[in-house]
């Protein structure tokens, strides 16, 4: 199925249609922050319900959390946000507009500069096409780049394209050579939207700051959340004993996260205000699991990831889940080959963290994470212990139960094992021999596997890859385009569309009323009894509604109505109650 590699037209669909309105949009709008119409919040109810559901009704090892989006500041302290979360952010000296550092080429190359620049390589960079260019179009477009401002900078350019074309036979390159012709090493940065010289990148803390209470004072100064994991790990001990979970288990939780993006860009997909979906899966450490189950299963023991086992190491887990986010993403539409699996090198894993995987999609914009995978060992919960001073061990009786029946020369061994195994992964010795002596009382931290994904982000990816432009041609070889929306039924913001034949008979009219009352009990149903039944079913098309009930005078007749198909066009007669068995299993 043909998607669009378009953003516009995807935009421009769901403003259309109600799917997605830029926020303040009478105002002006704020960058940054979007509203969801009538269509886009019940796809995205959907989406999040079947997360919900998939995650944690359908399971018996996970319990749920609704936490609030401003906690205590001492939790950001205590998590490194405060500290460490930041994008490095640079400023234009000219234009004075800010930006990520590590977006400015990614702004280019989506901007009028980029695409101008784009069209001057194409087939070999010409110097001639060049100079022209900066004398031309760019004064418009990049007034501040040095070649379009200095003409001697624009002959020391033009000299240098001549004697080496090939070096500059990528816009990025092109770019910084025309801000830097004339200059002094080291090369600057050209601002992507006006040609200025950037300042060197600085940290930009993103979470947004609010005062509680009525003084605007500095103590206190608190924060909008920029991650809903971190009120799990602050009420994990609440959450273990008031639903009785035993680890392994797992903490699940939806809701709002703010982040102060210096740049929010690609419509929805970096926005400063967007909902997550996050579980925290808490799993016994590996010397637990050797001394309950005698052995650790890793993924070189080639497991079967169906059915979790009690000997499953972290790495095993982490597979798992991996697995099972993959499974939940296909399941709402995104078909396999749509996206891929980025398993993070080691230099580019956070300090704590052992192993993560990106899932990523193809977007129009390129290939971005759609969600993440990382096992973060006991990192977060043992910071809050720290910072808080409250315990974060759980005691594990069948791991008490295990450790007694080592003799004294047994456990001397593994902790002697445990603490060289520590070494090599440059962890203090003593600490390994506090941690295996609270092993043997059945005590420890738990370690934790963190799939997190974005709502917002997921609504994108599924909205781009069900958008189809159909040619089709009737019978008497007239050609037309339907647009449709090839939206699983399960995520699709209507299930199914109601139309009376005719609306000026009452007794047709009264029976699709009928018939209406009972779909809208069971699903989202829609009413529309306005224009040609053509007409209607291409509405519904365009908002991926999978399936249009039609009744007729034969309903009058035989209780039948007729059933067309979104994908297929197919029609088919059924009962009512052929119909609510058929919608039922397909939503189910």
């Amino acid at each position: 199925m043909p998607t669009t590699n378009s953003l516009d037209v995807i935009s421009s669909l769901c403003k259309r249609r109600g799917f997605i309105f830029h926020s303040s949009e009478i105002y002006g709008g704020i960058n940054g922050f979007w509203d969801y119409g009538p269509l886009g919040c019940e796809m995205k109810r959907n989406i999040k319900e079947d997360w919900w559901k998939t995650t944690v009704r359908n399971r018996e090892d996970v319990a749920g959390l609704d936490a609030t989006i401003i906690m205590h500041p001492a939790i950001w302290k205590a998590s490194g946000h405060l500290d460490t979360f930041s994008d490095p952010m640079s400023t234009c000296k000219s234009c004075k507009k800010l930006m990520r550092a590590d977006q400015v080429w990614d702004i280019l190359a989506d901007g009028e500069i980029g695409q101008g620049l784009a069209a001057l390589i194409v087939g070999g960079v010409d110097a001639g096409k060049v100079a022209g260019w900066c004398k031309g179009k760019a004064k418009g477009l990049a007034p501040n780049l040095a070649a379009v401002r200095d003409a001697d900078a624009l002959t020391a350019a033009f000299e240098k394209i001549k004697a080496d074309p090939a070096a500059y036979a990528d816009a990025q390159a092109l770019y910084v050579l025309l801000a830097n012709a004339k200059g002094s090493q080291p090369a600057v940065t050209p601002c992507p939207y006006c040609g200025g010289e950037l300042t060197e990148p600085r940290p930009f803390n993103l979470m947004f700051k609010t005062v509680v209470g009525p003084v605007d004072d500095p103590a206190n100064v608190a924060y909008l959340r920029p991650e809903t994991a971190q009120a799990i790990f602050a009420q994990f001990q609440n959450v273990q004993v008031t639903s009785r979970q035993q680890v392994p288990f797992g903490i699940a939780q939806m809701g709002k996260s703010f982040r102060n993006e210096v740049t929010p860009r690609n419509y929805t997909f970096r926005s400063r205000e967007f909902e997550q979906m996050e579980l925290e899966f808490f799993i016994r450490p590996d010397e637990a699991v050797e001394l309950i189950c005698g052995t650790v299963t890793t993924m070189a023991d080639s497991p079967d990831l169906s059915v979790p086992q009690a000997s499953w190491g972290w790495e095993v887990w982490h597979k798992y889940w991996v697995e099972q986010r993959k499974a939940w993403i296909q399941a709402c539409g995104l078909p396999k080959d749509s996206f891929v699996e980025y398993w993070q090198k080691p230099e580019e894993l956070a300090h704590y963290a052992r192993a993560c995987v990106d899932i990523e999609y193809s977007f129009p914009f390129g290939v971005q994470e759609l969600e993440g995978i990382a096992a973060r060992s006991d990192f977060d919960l043992t910071q809050h212990q720290k910072h808080s001073g409250k315990s974060m061990e759980v005691f594990d009786e069948p791991l008490k139960l295990a450790a007694a029946k080592l003799d004294e020369a047994a456990k001397a061994a593994f902790t002697a094992k445990v603490s060289a195994e520590w070494a090599t992964r440059g962890k203090d010795a003593e600490a390994a021999r506090a941690f295996v002596a609270k092993l043997f009382e059945g005590k420890y931290v738990p370690h934790v596997i963190e799939p997190s994904a974005g709502v917002d982000r997921m609504m994108l990816a599924l909205l781009c890859n069900a958008y189809e432009e159909q040619k089709l041609t009737d019978e008497k070889g007239k050609e037309d385009v339907r647009v449709v929306m090839h939206f699983s039924p399960r995520i699709a913001p209507v299930k199914v569309a109601v139309f009376p034949l005719v609306k000026n008979k009452p007794e047709v009219y009264n029976k699709a009323r009928e018939i209406f009352g009972h779909l809208r009990r069971r699903c989202a149903a829609f009413w529309d009894e306005g224009g040609a039944i053509g007409r209607r079913y291409r509405r519904q098309d365009e908002i991926g509604t999978p399936w249009c009930v039609t009744i007729d005078f034969q309903t009058l007749d035989d209780g039948t109505v007729t059933l067309r198909d979104r994908d297929t066009m197919q029609q088919e007669r059924l009962t009512l109650d052929q119909l609510k068995a058929k919608l039922e299993e397909a939503l189910l």
